[in-house]
């Protein structure tokens, strides 16, 4: 068994064999939906953007939730030490 057959998984010509009915059929799939490859790679790379964005997004809402619950607690915390400092 030859390095290239063993890198390869089978001998030569019928890998180069099965990646031409591969690539025919999900070119015939791509095709019929109207794809290019162009349309999958921005399609991949929308999906990391948007998700890329909506983990920000979620930072952002919890870092908000938080700024609205510290505009209660802290003045609060503020008046109680003031008010506990007098004793």
């Amino acid at each position: 068994m030859s390095a290239l057959t063993r890198f390869l998984g089978d001998s030569p010509l019928r890998v180069i064999l099965k990646l031409l009915v591969v690539s025919f059929l999900v070119g015939l799939v791509m095709n019929a939906f109207g794809w290019s490859p162009m349309d999958v790679f921005h399609g991949i790379q929308r999906f990391f953007i948007d998700l890329w964005n909506l983990g920000f997004h979620a930072i952002d809402r919890f870092l908000g939730y938080i700024l609205l619950g510290a505009a209660i607690v802290v003045p609060a915390f503020i008046l109680l030490r003031l008010a506990n400092y007098r004793k």
